[in-house]
């Protein structure tokens, strides 16, 4: 049995240092994929396509068309209203996660292109303090929706939280209502807005702007809800369902509209934006429709023939 047969079976012992930078474990199907391999798919497993989780630039790449995209308030940076500290201080938790290089916040804001479709994209950075929604994401957020009414262009927002964020109390939750009020203004201009809920999306980030889409859309697997499993166990001491809080079983549910896979998002949000904004492309295929079922269902003798 080679080496790599070992690997995959499990059989050979500890990997070394450098068999970690070259391979990972499914987490569903615990098969050994070569990294390599899994980046080229999206880091799908190829076993099981299991979704593992993306950096918010991969994120960006896979949905935006080349180049299209440029990033705004990059720049803004979280203060310590509440000179907030637990095991640490709030201020050198950000700075512990600015210096990971990635993003100054838990979001990543900007417009670009999809399929040459104009759009305001707003990316969750789940490395970034599990994602958590502060002052920051809330202004960012805000201001990307603000954007979209004056280009009038769509909104995409890609959620990846653990919900709001402790270290700021009610700085933090204010958040919720400051979206949801800037989304309903959105939906008074007739702008589509579409969510997308990724793995995971909890508490008040699900709570306020992840659950008003026109659309909802969620990735195969992804946790989705508000309290966590093991705390709603607890709470009303009843086991809960297989796959409970998964996208599968809320699509069941009736509380997200689909569920897509990785690899057809892009071309999903492309026909779905086409739709939603009456595009001319849209317009000429509906009118090729009707002038078809027009020629099946008029008798012969009323088209001329």
């Amino acid at each position: 049995m080679s080496w790599i047969d070992k690997i995959k079976a499990g059989l050979g012992g500890k990997k070394t240092a450098k068999d970690e930078d070259l391979w990972v474990e499914c987490k569903k199907c615990k098969e050994q994929i070569f990294i390599a391999e899994l980046e080229a798919n999206l880091k799908v497993c190829p076993h099981c396509d299991y979704h593992f989780r993306l950096e918010t630039r991969q994120r960006i790449h896979q949905l935006m068309d080349q180049e299209s995209f440029k990033e705004y308030d990059q720049q803004l940076t979280s203060s310590d209203p509440l000179k907030f500290r637990d095991t640490k201080k709030y201020k050198d938790r950000i700075k512990s996660s600015v210096k990971k290089g990635l993003s100054n916040d838990a979001v990543i804001t900007g417009s670009g292109t999809i399929e040459g479709l104009p759009v305001e994209l707003c990316v969750f950075d789940f490395s970034f303090m599990g994602g958590s929604m502060g002052s920051v994401v809330g202004e960012k957020i805000t201001r990307g929706i603000e954007r979209a009414m004056e280009n009038k262009s769509a909104l995409i927002i890609a959620s990846c939280s653990g919900g709001a964020r402790m270290q700021e109390g009610i700085f933090s939750l204010m958040q919720m209502a400051k979206t949801s009020a800037a989304l309903k203004k959105l939906s008074n201009q007739k702008i589509p807005y579409i969510s997308l809920l990724t793995d995971p999306t909890m508490g008040g980030v699900s709570a306020s702007f992840s659950m008003l889409g026109d659309i909802i859309l969620a990735e195969p697997g992804a946790l989705i809800g508000f309290a966590g499993p093991r705390v709603i166990e607890q709470t009303i001491k009843q086991k809960l369902p297989d796959g409970f809080q998964r996208a599968e079983f809320l699509l069941d549910h009736g509380l997200i509209d689909n569920v897509v896979h990785r690899k057809d998002l892009k071309s999903t949000l492309a026909d779905l934006l086409k739709i939603l904004k009456n595009s001319p492309a849209q317009k000429v295929s509906m009118q090729e429709d009707a002038e078809k079922e027009t020629a099946l269902t008029t008798p012969p003798e009323i088209l001329g023939a």
